[in-house]
């Protein structure tokens, strides 16, 4: 086996991970398909799993730590931000949203903060 051909799985750091779970719960729809006290572990589409765990690390919040591809961003987001999700709004010279939402040729993105500071995106991309 190489790591080309292993599954992958993201791990999200979390500063309080009762809080964490609190959040991947009330405000994603998320059940742990597993919870430890060293993890809780969630399932998305396909098998896909990621990890929240407890740490003393802190999140750094800089750059997408994981993304979900959805078929309707707008949707997406509006069903979040009636949950209570707030979502990063960036004005830079190539990468500005509008209402939470980037819009460039290749795809269709929005950004989050989960409780402890990991940058959550969802996303459609254009063929």
């Amino acid at each position: 086996m190489t790591l080309s051909s292993a599954r992958v799985s993201a791990t999200l750091p979390a500063s309080d991970f009762e809080r964490a779970k609190s959040y991947y719960s009330e405000k994603l729809g998320f059940t742990p398909v597993e919870d430890t006290p060293t993890g809780a572990l969630y399932e998305a589409a396909d098998g896909v799993q990621f990890l929240v765990f407890p740490s003393v690390g802190v999140a750094s919040g800089t750059h997408t730590q994981i993304a979900f591809d959805v078929d309707d961003v707008a949707s997406e987001v509006a069903a979040l931000k009636d949950r209570g999700v707030v979502f990063e709004e960036y004005d830079l010279p190539d990468f500005k949203t509008v209402d939470g939402i980037l819009k460039t040729q290749d795809m269709t993105a929005a950004f989050f903060k989960d409780s402890e500071g990991n940058l959550i995106g969802v996303a459609t991309r254009h063929a």
